[in-house]
């Protein structure tokens, strides 16, 4: 697969507005018939040029004379073609996506955060608050699986009193996530391991006042067919959730009460029809209470929450 070009380090391109513009309306012209949402040419312009939303929509920046660009119009094209002949995310083609708050550098080693997954950190809020045992916003978190880092930065920011111990099996995912921690500020906050699963923290079983994941969980035969951005592009490892999708989330409900203190939090993001077995698995393996099922911001059921009896 062809790579990304790379825009220089120190020099900067400078197109005119009306350029800009022309390069534009053929860029949507393009990703209407590639079935493309043509709002993404402009988020493509606003991480490249810096150009604002409201510029975009009422096309102000034509009248400019002098637009920066990290990417030569040529270079630009060539992106814009990856995107529409090789379906690679656009998040992927600028290494950047936004999540909660957070800018955050993506590759092709990490998931592409969701936005429903940003749901995650308001619940391990409230389920820290909610929880018989005090003190949870101030203990020791582990988001196993981290990506990009995503949850791991998140939990920081929501728990400013926390450790948060970030694991993933990926040497190349782990670089990209302690990049974000170290670009966000929060490298003496989260600590990184190389490992599958609970394999690094064998030191903290019994300590964790939660556990945190986006586990892989498609089933193996649905793989084949998700959407050419993800099946072509997202790493495997992370999207393989083996025969029913549950190989991972059966793991994580079998060890985690192992590492999670009385009253500890688990939370897990699986896919929509998987909410009521992950339920009669925390059931049956007997060390949880207070289980919920519990829906994104669309109304599907997404999460799966419990605490540590």
């Amino acid at each position: 697969m062809a790579t990304t070009p790379e825009p220089s380090s120190r020099t900067l391109a400078v197109v005119s507005g009306q350029d800009l513009w022309l390069w534009r309306e053929d860029a949507r012209r393009l990703a209407l018939k590639a079935g493309i949402p043509v709002a993404e040419v402009d988020w493509l312009l606003q991480e490249v040029a810096g150009l604002d939303p409201l510029s975009l929509r009422l096309e102000s920046f034509k009248a400019r004379s002098h637009i920066e660009l990290r990417y030569p119009l040529s270079v630009l094209t060539q992106l814009w073609q990856r995107r529409l002949c090789d379906r690679l995310p656009v998040q992927y083609l600028v290494g950047i996506t936004p999540w909660r708050r957070f800018s955050l550098n993506v590759s092709p080693a990490v998931l592409i955060p969701r936005p429903e997954t940003e749901y995650l950190i308001d619940l391990a809020v409230s389920a820290a608050g909610q929880s018989a045992t005090p003190q949870l916003d101030a203990g020791q978190w582990a988001d196993l699986g981290t990506g990009s880092g995503a949850i791991a930065l998140g939990l920081a920011e929501a728990f400013p009193d926390a450790t948060i111990h970030a694991v993933d099996y990926s040497r190349d995912a782990l670089a990209i996530a302690q990049l974000n921690a170290q670009q966000l500020g929060f490298e003496s906050r989260i600590q990184f391991y190389q490992g599958s699963w609970f394999s690094p923290l064998a030191a903290l079983k019994g300590q964790l006042s939660g556990i945190v994941s986006n586990p892989p969980y498609i089933p193996k035969d649905e793989l084949k067919r998700l959407q050419p951005e993800v099946r072509d592009h997202e790493p495997l490892m992370a999207l393989d959730g083996g025969i029913d999708g549950l190989d991972c989330i059966r793991h994580l409900i079998n060890t985690s009460p192992d590492y999670l203190c009385p009253g500890g939090v688990w939370m897990i993001e699986m896919m929509a029809g998987q909410g009521n077995t992950v339920a009669q698995l925390l059931h049956q393996q007997g060390r949880y209470c207070q289980i919920q099922i519990i829906p994104d911001l669309a109304g599907i059921d997404r999460f799966a929450l419990a605490y540590r009896q």
